[in-house]
């Protein structure tokens, strides 16, 4: 008898859970004494008796619990990252594709689908629990045969609604500030980057992990009830799980946070309940795939966070969608002008973006509507007060306030006429609807009238141009 201690490299492995799987594949083998596997150095310690077991069979254990011992090539992960950063890059900065906008609407979408896809993740770690549940248990029909699955899922759904709730409610207490909401977004995207990175086999950030101090898997024999294990599943030490409650925490909210983890449990349900029929179907290799495209998607959960988070610190991340968007609005306000005037004069080219100033105060106008705030960049004088009017024609749960670190202001949106008031320093002013979704710039300049002249020639130069060519726009008719 020769009890040796030897390390082996185990890959893949993507958050805590995995340790414990590792750990008990291995201590299945006849002459293994212990088994303690590190997540984040990607490795398992392995005492055993050589005269019962061996290295061989440890890592085809390895492999069993679906992990494996050679590295893996990751170029193709780097030219996924690559691609995933040029798109978010152009769409910051170009007027053709606003990524940002695709990405906020589809926020809600991208949540479920995360939830889809780490449901096999969900197999794989807590696919145990909901089998010692459900077999062995006699019945007389079918409902009876599904019911212990049915209420471990509701169970499940229940708890990370409530969790939900109840970290973005905490999220609403402690962000009280905008300073404090911008901190605590930016640092949620930051670490959803860091998990997501985790997921997807990247070993830069992976000693940089959330764990809770116990696991609701240790309940399991405890309670007989199967809701009952799936509410406590809701405390599981689970990596993607963590991720979306960080995500719930930073939405400052208790009804967007529920409702944010109950699309991420939804999503994970249809797998698990037929996860039974499916388990012989589906190769380990192919799980591991699903899951680290699953960290892309909460790698671009985190870009949404980051930025929001940006936004409401007062930062521009999209200077050139600005400038592009001021362009687009004066355009737009010329044509509706000339419609309405019947002529061709420019005159107001850059009257509904700049201020009106009348006796020693000016005055800017801006709309909120279910198109954003337009025109989303405006133009005032510095050192004269400011009448900021917002018109609410149709207000909704995004755009129904207007808040801006650089006037420490969080103004609440009524329908009608909403008045703003202060007076500009040399700095331009970022503003952001209260999500940091919507966000807009009023330029601080020296002289209104040379602004106006500049746009206003810049505009007649493009018509000439135009009408030199002889080519029609979309806006012309010949």
């Amino acid at each position: 008898m020769s009890i040796q201690k030897k390390r082996f490299n185990v890959y893949n492995m993507t958050c805590t859970s995995c340790e414990n799987r590792v750990e008990k594949s291995i201590k299945k083998l006849t002459g293994v004494e212990n088994a303690k596997a590190d997540y984040s150095k990607q490795i398992v310690e392995v005492l055993y008796d050589d005269s019962y077991c061996n290295g061989e069979k440890i890592c085809e254990a390895i492999e069993k619990a679906g992990y494996t011992v050679q590295k893996p090539k990751s170029f193709t992960f780097i030219g996924i990252l690559i691609i995933v950063a040029a798109i978010v890059i152009l769409g910051f900065n170009t007027s053709g594709f606003d990524m940002e906008e695709k990405l906020n609407a589809g926020s809600y979408a991208v949540i479920f689908m995360v939830g889809v896809l780490t449901s096999i993740h969900c197999v794989g770690m807590c696919g145990g629990i909901m089998l010692s549940q459900s077999l062995g248990k006699e019945s007389q029909s079918k409902f009876d045969a599904i019911k212990p699955a049915l209420l471990y899922n509701l169970g499940r759904v229940i708890s990370y609604t409530l969790l939900g709730g109840i970290v973005g409610a905490l999220g609403s207490v402690f962000s009280l500030s905008l300073t404090a909401q911008a901190v605590m977004q930016i640092l949620a995207g930051v670490f959803m980057l860091i998990m997501g990175l985790n997921m997807t086999g990247f070993s830069l950030f992976r000693k940089i992990n959330l764990k809770l101090p116990y696991s609701a898997c240790k309940f399991k024999h405890k309670f007989k009830s199967s809701f009952v294990v799936g509410i406590l599943n809701g405390l599981m030490p689970c990596g993607p799980l963590q991720t979306m409650q960080l995500f719930a925490l930073a939405s400052g909210s208790a009804s967007k946070g529920a409702l944010s983890m109950f699309l991420f449990s939804i999503g994970t349900v249809p797998l698990m309940l037929t996860f039974g029929a499916l388990s012989g179907l589906l190769s380990k290799n192919y799980t591991k795939n699903i899951l680290k495209f699953s960290g892309v998607l909460v790698m671009a959960l985190g870009l949404i966070m980051g930025s929001r988070g940006l936004i409401l610190a007062g930062v521009n991340i999209h200077p050139m969608k600005s400038t592009t968007s001021s362009v687009a609005s004066s355009k737009e306000n010329s044509t509706d002008s000339s419609k309405k005037s019947g002529s061709n004069n420019n005159s107001n080219t850059n009257k509904n973006n700049s201020a009106v100033v009348e006796n020693g105060v000016q005055t800017i106008t801006m709309t909120a509507n279910n198109r954003g705030y337009s025109p989303n960049v405006l133009y005032i004088q510095k050192g004269i007060p400011v009448k900021w009017i917002i018109k609410g024609e149709q207000l909704n749960s995004c755009n129904n306030a207007v808040v801006s670190k650089a006037l420490n202001l969080q103004k609440k949106l009524q329908k009608g006429e909403n008045v703003i008031e202060f007076t500009p320093g040399n700095e331009d002013i970022n503003f952001s609807c209260w999500m940091g979704m919507i966000s807009g710039v009023i330029k601080v300049v020296d002289n209104l009238d040379t602004t106006a002249e500049s746009n206003t020639s810049s505009t007649s130069t493009t018509s000439t141009t135009v009408a030199g060519n002889k080519t029609p726009s979309c806006c012309q008719v010949e």
